[in-house]
């Protein structure tokens, strides 16, 4: 009797992956664009285990009441209008809404959307240099080492740059959208550019540099002045075309100094000399140049020189640069050489630092952009001198291989290092000198750890460098005050009040300092700090609370009420419900008392005082 005929539904597994190499082999954009984005996220998955750190993070996410409120009308309005940090980038702070809508909290999520930002970056990276320059192999090499390169860490494994993956990402889609016009030149298509470009400066203003590179672009890879020695394209024609960009990078350029100088970021530009910001901007090209070869020693802050680098160390960065520049020049026929090298330059012009914002030297996440530049004269430079060279593929592969993989593993301890705050500013402290900031931020990591004892000899140590910055004197007041030493802690905020140029500290300080005045009963005193603070920002909840307790307390009783009842309003809490209770019941209004009691008991059911004087009241009312 014949056997049936049993038909295997088993895919063979064999077949599968023989048919997803020959796929692969026959679209090699489609495999590398695959080994990209797959190393690339694979690199990056120890950063879903790190937290929030201390530095920026709570500006930006864990302390800012707009952002934890997550997406609606009303922030959506503040986030355009606001010039909080010293920025204007509305699109930065809707990210971040949009992360605590979606995450809550959990900082997985907001590194998540980081990793996924950088993911696309590298492949659109890719795909523009492929579509431009037809080289898939030399595109893949160009995106994977902007991938993996070290100093690109900082970029993806800090929250609060999140605006950097963002502007860039929408600069990217704008190239795209360029290449687009020049096919089809209509207002609809140039459109598209300007409103991706508008996005991309309304996350960071650093792409200011856009239509500078679009120029580059046009000279190499595009060749559109001249093509077979054929002008395709007047020059003048170049310009013209993108001058309504230009006037939207000059806009960005006036707004961003407006923010920097209403957020008191500027300060530090009047604070150091030009002669020291142009000292330090030329050593800065060498620095970053060196670190795009050689990126050891890398944290999270390098303290600005101050006049002390060597007059050698200035005249050496310039020649290198300018000799650089002048050899590239020379070889001007490999285009590539020259674009790439301006743009290395170009986009590292705005943050060098001749407009200081900030105390930084320089700073890992500004050569995000830049490096691009280093990469195409490294791979294209490479590849002519191995042809040239006659060297094998396969060694030649090797070495760019062991390039890619060596850089690689240095990324992967760095991202390590932003696990918490206590590693990244202990980090940062082994590879600097005479560093304030990390030594005041490593202080605050310990507090946070429950170990304040140690966290002090970190405070004063960051006020011995750096005597005229606020920070380190309040977050020892704050410390002292923990500690009930209240007058260590008044002479800790009155040397911040005294050095202070940031708005927002100001205001805390002031309202830290009302605090511990009322409890020391020096109610006048504590009145005029709560008044200082809310002068700088009128909806600060804890200065609204704590001066309507001071006139609570110097029977002022209506202007408690209207106080208690604006914090309520800012931000609905049970304090503000229970004194509003308080106030009410000391005016003879009890029925309206013993609602607010109710808010407040429905919003904290444990406020035991709460309860006690609404059972009061009921059996008053009773009665």
């Amino acid at each position: 009797m014949p056997q049936p005929h049993v038909v295997d539904l088993q895919p063979d597994s064999v077949s599968v992956s023989n048919l997803l190499r020959r796929q692969l082999l026959a679209h090699p954009t489609l495999a590398l664009a695959t080994v990209l984005v797959a190393a690339t996220a694979f690199l990056y998955l120890p950063s879903l285990r790190n937290q929030f750190v201390n530095y920026d993070d709570p500006a930006y996410v864990l302390r800012n009441t707009h952002v934890l409120q997550g997406l609606s009308w009303k922030n959506i309005a503040w986030a355009l209008s606001s010039t909080a940090e010293a920025n204007w980038h509305p699109l930065t702070w809707l990210s971040h809404m949009a992360d605590v809508q979606l995450f809550r909290l959990n900082p997985a999520g907001h590194h998540f959307a980081n990793l996924l930002l950088h993911v696309c970056n590298v492949l659109l990276l890719f795909l523009l240099l492929r579509a431009a320059t037809s080289s898939a192999l030399s595109s893949a090499v160009v995106a994977a080492l902007f991938a993996v390169h070290p100093l690109n860490v900082e970029s993806v494994a800090w929250v609060a740059e999140r605006k950097s993956l963002l502007s860039t990402f929408f600069m990217f889609l704008a190239f795209w959208a360029w290449g687009g016009f020049l096919r089809d030149r209509s207002i609809a298509r140039y459109a598209v550019t300007a409103s991706l470009f508008a996005l991309s400066l309304m996350a960071k203003p650093m792409t200011i540099t856009f239509p500078f590179l679009l120029l580059l672009a046009d000279y190499w890879p595009l060749c559109r002045a001249r093509r077979n020695n054929v002008v395709e394209d007047p020059v003048s024609m170049l310009f013209v075309e993108k001058i309504p960009l230009f006037a939207m990078s000059a806009l960005s350029a006036a707004v961003t100094v407006y923010a920097q100088h209403a957020g008191g970021a500027l300060g530090t530009t009047a604070a150091l000399p030009f002669k020291w910001r142009i000292e330090n901007a030329i050593y800065s090209y060498a620095v970053y140049l060196f670190k795009a070869v050689w990126p050891s020693k890398l944290a999270v802050f390098y303290p600005h020189p101050e006049g002390s680098l060597g007059l050698w160390k200035v005249i050496l960065a310039g020649a290198l640069v300018l000799a650089i520049t002048g050899l590239f020049y020379f070889h001007r026929r490999r285009r590539y050489l020259i674009v790439g090298w301006l743009w290395f330059l170009g986009t590292l012009f705005p943050v060098i630092g001749i407009v200081q914002v900030g105390r930084q030297g320089w700073a890992d996440r500004y050569a995000y952009i830049p490096l691009i530049g280093i990469f195409v004269v490294l791979m294209w430079l490479g590849s002519e001198l191995l042809q040239r060279a006659h060297i094998s593929r396969q060694l030649a592969g090797t070495a760019v291989v062991a390039m890619i993989v060596g850089y690689a593993s240095i990324s992967y301890r760095q991202i390590h290092y932003w696990h918490d705050s206590y590693t990244l500013f202990s980090r940062a402290l082994e590879v600097t000198t005479n560093n304030s900031i990390a030594e005041d931020n490593l202080g605050e990591a310990l507090v946070e750890l429950g170990h304040p004892e140690l966290a002090i000899p970190h405070f004063r140590a960051a006020v011995r460098i750096s005597p005229t910055t606020a920070t380190p004197y309040y977050n020892l007041g704050t410390l002292f005050q923990m500690q009930d030493r209240l007058e260590e802690a008044k002479r800790q905020y009155l040397s911040a009040l005294q050095y202070s140029s940031d708005s927002q500290e100001l205001a805390q300080t002031h309202n830290n300092l009302g605090a511990l005045l009322m409890r020391t009963g020096n109610l006048p005193e504590a009145k005029s700090h709560f008044d200082a603070a809310l002068a700088i920002d009128p909806n600060k909840v804890n200065s609204l609370l704590g001066r309507g307790m001071v006139e609570y307390r110097q029977n002022a009783l209506d202007g408690a009420l209207e106080d208690f009842i604006r914090a309520s309003a800012v931000d609905p809490s049970p304090l503000a419900s229970f004194w509003i209770g308080r106030v009410l019941e000391d005016k003879g209004r009890s029925r309206e008392a013993a609602i607010s009691y109710e808010q407040a008991l429905r919003m904290s059911p444990n406020l035991h005082e709460a309860q006690e004087r609404l059972d009061v009241l009921r059996s008053r009312l009773d009665r």
